[in-house]
């Protein structure tokens, strides 16, 4: 029988993980932080797996129904993904697509391609594959030791099931689409055909009446910070990390510790329970990521043969070429019980998948498509990149291995060193489409991103050294410096206060990586303002500095309004203003538990912030962190009457004006209400963010949806990292387990814990050891 090359490459990962046997060590630590050690690859991964399940089964084995596109055959077809539950899971991706499970089903089985990701895999590193052979290993483990006692949400539940490494595969290629493929998920289903029924193309293009997708939404994202040996009091780096994400879904961080004597030592969290350290540390280098302004995906407009009534022979450089096609079986349950197998055909032309957005404008005619180029659709690169940077000594080998390896799916790089150096990166996967192009007749619709797919002169370029298709290093925007760098989401060009970076000459970067010279979101003014006014004051500082920067919790949009406000207030002679502008001049100006007034500023500049012309002092790109500022006059009476309003509304719903933030903005877990601070990051200037669930009511914002999960900071003396950390939301989703809410009140009394990294450091605060084997 003659092999295909994809036969032998899957021959390849299945030969890797032939019979060596298992051992890993895993200790916890206080507060059921994860210590794995091992002294090969797949008992790493084995030992990662099961100790995450421990914590988090039910929502491991409900993210895998999703993958593997089998949501249907047991919740139904038109059910949405689980919501969470009191805090304790979700596999609902609300961030990024909320499809009923019939069309999530359809999308990731005919989006992903098995065959694709096992051969990238099997051209890549024999580290990862082991890594992630393990990782199915130890899940399958944990089932066959625990089955009879697993938690509440998931106990006897007939999709809990053993798991292959081509799972492991589909989770972490869902994870390199949060910035692509899933924002266009229900336009790529809805190009997709039932092979049972007729073709019938439109005659025309819809109107747009919305804009399309732009990847993550806007706010989710991150703080990071890394201060340099010209700004640090001992010479050595700090990094502080902060990234805000989801609490309850899938994407949930985990604190772990991977070692493999002599190969790999690194601690931080992992996303979504996978077996490496995505934000992290070891003995001299940390990093931290932001979610990137950069895109991560065009989309091209094809001219199709009129002759052809399917619409699927498309022109190429003149000549024709055929689309290919992808038909896949989603198995779903009926009322009566039963389970129906549907199917649907996916298209693809040699640039991506046909993708069907009316409301953006995209349709499919019989003279026209469009589809998705997506850098990210076949990145199995995203682990053994994670794993290079845990390798790294310092910031140019970060540096060296993002773009060696260049897996990173849509985040910046921030990252700090033992010798001082401080990263920022965005070496994320970013299409070759250059400037010229966009100033050239290849671009068709600016709006998306669509450029002409009938010329290969039009498609993605080449980097000598990158994969194919997207910017490599020479390309792409990154700056070392010895004083600090940060970044809240914006693009790459504020990096620094003082020193914007430009790009290459004639063009600067691509527009894909963002848009330089433009106005920056208040959460990165406030990050900038104060880590200025800090080293202004104090010249050097140390890592108690930075602990209080990341804890501060100004509210810089009152700082540039409330002033005004009150002016106004006082000349406005209006009885119904005497209350509400009493609570705001009260009010300490910050996002604190025990800030008094922050709830009624809060629904005021949520009405107020989109006032036309409410700055006198315009947006000026030379003076991108103090501009625009100053309210302009004729702006006061908008103001005035958006505070009448926000005080009527919470009149109206029983929460007083000068209410504790802390009693109005909570978490619960097992019936206990936890004070939560923090603000609303690019809308009102916190640095530190928390979006809630719901609008306020009664009692008040109830329920993190998304914001500061993880937070790490970690500097370096002599002999190494010195680090401390939180995961605000805890270990586990199991209300059962004494890690489920455990860090939240830390969170609330603003303490950073010490994370133990050395061997000594880890034997002080074990809590429990077992060793893992199997042969």
């Amino acid at each position: 029988m003659k092999l295909t090359t994809l036969s032998l490459l899957t021959a390849l990962v299945v030969s890797d993980y032939a019979s060596a046997a298992i051992r890993a060590e895993v200790t916890r630590t206080t507060r059921g932080v994860v210590h794995v050690k091992a002294t090969d690859y797949r008992s790493l991964g084995y030992g990662a797996a099961y100790a995450y399940a421990e914590d988090n089964v039910c929502m491991l084995a409900d993210t895998v129904l999703t993958v593997r596109g089998e949501r249907s055959r047991y919740f139904g077809g038109t059910a949405h993904a689980t919501e969470p539950r009191n805090g304790e899971y979700g596999a609902g991706l609300d961030l990024f697509f909320k499809l009923p499970n019939e069309q999530s089903d359809f999308f990731f089985k005919g989006y992903l391609d098995l065959d694709q990701l096992r051969a990238g895999y099997a051209a890549g590193s024999a580290d990862v594959r082991e890594l992630l052979a393990g990782f199915a290993d130890g899940y399958n483990r944990y089932l066959k030791d625990k089955r009879s006692s697993l938690p509440k949400a998931c106990k006897d539940a007939a999709w809990v099931k053993p798991i292959t490494v081509d799972d492991v595969y589909l989770m972490i290629a869902e994870k390199a689409l949060h910035a692509s493929g899933e924002a266009f998920a229900a336009a790529i289903v809805g190009a997709s055909r039932d092979p049972e029924e007729p073709v019938t193309l439109a005659k025309t293009m819809p109107k747009a009446v919305t804009s399309m997708p732009t990847g993550i939404p806007a706010g989710v994202g991150s703080n990071a910070l890394a201060i340099g040996s010209e700004a640090s009091a001992n010479g050595k780096g700090i990094l502080l990390g902060n990234p805000h994400y989801p609490w309850s879904s899938t994407d949930r961080f985990y604190q772990i510790h991977l070692t493999v004597p002599g190969r790999y030592d690194a601690m931080g969290v992992s996303l979504g329970g996978l077996p490496i350290v995505a934000i992290g540390f070891n003995r001299n280098v940390a990093w931290s990521h932001t979610v990137t302004a950069a895109k991560h995906f065009t989309t091209f407009r094809l001219a199709l043969d009129p002759s052809d009534p399917t619409g699927t022979t498309y022109y190429y450089d003149g000549a024709p070429r055929k689309m290919t096609e992808r038909t896949v079986s989603v198995d779903v349950l009926q009322p009566d019980g039963s389970v129906v197998a549907k199917q649907r055909t996916f298209y693809f032309s040699h640039q991506g998948a046909v993708i069907v957005l009316p409301q953006a404008g995209i349709g499919w005619t019989a003279d026209s498509a469009f589809v998705l180029g997506d850098a990210n659709r076949l990145n199995t690169r995203l682990p053994e990149q994670w794993l290079k940077m845990g390798q790294a000594d310092d910031v140019h080998q970060l540096q060296g291995a993002i773009h060696a390896v260049k897996g990173l799916p849509w985040v910046n790089t921030v990252a700090a060193d033992r010798r001082g150096n401080t990263l920022y990166s965005d070496g994320s996967v970013v299409p070759h489409m250059t400037t010229d192009k966009f100033l050239s007749a290849c671009l068709l619709v600016p709006d998306l991103l669509a450029f002409d797919g009938t010329r290969s002169e039009c498609g993605w370029g080449q980097d000598a050294g990158a994969p194919e298709g997207v910017f490599g290093e020479a390309n792409a925007p990154a700056t070392v410096r010895q004083d600090y760098v940060g970044n809240s989401n914006d693009s790459y060009w504020l990096s620094h206060a003082r020193e914007p970076l430009t790009g290459p000459a004639p063009f600067g970067y691509s527009p894909l990586y963002g848009q330089a010279g433009a106005p920056v979101s208040l959460r990165t003014r406030i990050a900038f303002k104060q880590i200025e006014s800090m080293l202004e004051e104090e010249q050097f500082v140390r890592m108690d500095d930075v602990e209080n920067l990341m804890f501060t919790n100004r509210v810089y949009a009152a700082e540039l309004v409330v002033p005004a406000l009150l002016r106004a207030c006082a000349k406005a002679l209006d009885l119904r203003l005497l209350a509400p502008c009493a609570a705001l001049t009260g009010w300490d100006r910050k996002a604190n538990v025990d800030s008094r007034g922050a709830v009624l500023f809060r629904e005021f500049w949520n009405i107020a912030r989109t006032t036309p012309n409410l700055w006198s002092i315009p947006f000026d790109p030379a003076d991108p962190v103090n501009t625009p500022r100053t309210v302009a006059p004729a702006a006061e009476p908008a103001l005035l009457a958006a505070l009448r309003t926000a005080s009527a509304k919470l009149q109206a719903a029983g929460v007083p004006l000068y209410g504790r933030l802390g009693d109005f903005q909570t978490e619960t877990r097992n019936n206990r209400r936890h004070a939560l601070h923090g603000g609303q990051g690019d809308e009102d200037g916190t640095y530190s963010t928390l979006q809630m669930r719901g609008a306020l009511t009664p009692k008040g914002y109830q329920d993190v949806a998304w914001g500061t999960s993880y937070i790490h900071l970690v500097g370096f003396d002599n002999g190494g990292p010195v680090a401390k950390g939180l995961l605000a939301y805890g270990q586990s989703v199991n209300p059962q387990s004494a890690h489920y809410a455990d860090q939240l009140p830390l969170f609330t009394q603003k303490r950073l814990p010490t994370l133990p990294f050395t061997e000594g450091q880890i034997k002080a605060e074990r809590i429990r050891s077992q060793v893992l084997t199997e042969r």
